[in-house]
């Protein structure tokens, strides 16, 4: 049967005669942990609508396979972990977060007209850090706001416009720069004392990293 993978990509090194091979075994080795992950996740959802549950499970084999060549695609900043189906760097000592900067996150903002693009959302609960990716699908011009796919709207400053459904938690809109993104792409997480255990991205937060620009972040 011919292959449906896509042809093999010169990751500079020396070709030889298994280098489909290998190239393979780590895409399949992606399918099956990306798989593993994301159908545990859904058996531990809650489905009020049958048909919702099906069309996400019908889904999952265009985007996990969508993904997974991804993944195998040459990458300027981040390092796959093929056995885990994830991006691996070297974690900041502490969250690279600048919260305060209010004025820098309202600038690069107000030039940012693109939907779709990733951004990072700094995440504080009771002092356990983390930042995620989410994407911009809606801007609001005239009264300077954005709204995220998952955490809603934010003044172009970064400070979030509805209450956070608890009050122990803190989120806000970061200006993405390299360790920021390498952060939220890698699951980086910390508490008072320091790093603590990378926590996992969905797939959708996985489709996002693949389309940043680490170049401008647009």
């Amino acid at each position: 049967m011919k292959s449906t993978l896509p042809p093999p990509i010169d990751l500079g090194q020396q070709v030889n005669i298994f280098s489909d091979d290998v190239r393979q075994l780590h895409f399949a080795e992606l399918c099956n942990a990306l798989y593993e992950r994301e159908l545990s996740a859904l058996a531990q959802r809650k489905f009020n609508n049958i048909s919702l549950l099906q069309r996400q499970i019908g889904g999952l084999k265009h985007y996990i396979k969508r993904a997974a060549y991804q993944f195998l695609q040459p990458h300027p900043v981040l390092v796959l972990d093929s056995h885990n189906a994830s991006w691996q760097h070297k974690q900041a000592a502490h969250c690279p977060a600048k919260l305060e900067d209010f004025a820098a996150v309202a600038q690069w903002f107000a030039q940012q007209h693109e939907l779709g693009i990733a951004v990072a959302v700094h995440i504080n609960t009771l002092g356990n850090e983390h930042i995620e990716l989410d994407s911009i699908d809606r801007i609001d011009s005239e009264a300077h706001t954005l709204h995220l796919n998952k955490f809603g709207w934010f003044t172009q400053d970064g400070k979030k416009c509805e209450a956070a459904p608890s009050t122990n938690v803190q989120v806000q809109l970061l200006k993405p720069n390299k360790a920021v993104m390498v952060a939220a792409c890698c699951g980086h997480s910390w508490n008072y004392k320091g790093k603590t255990q990378p926590h996992t991205l969905s797939l959708r937060e996985l489709m996002l990293s693949f389309g940043i620009n680490w170049k401008t972040f647009r």
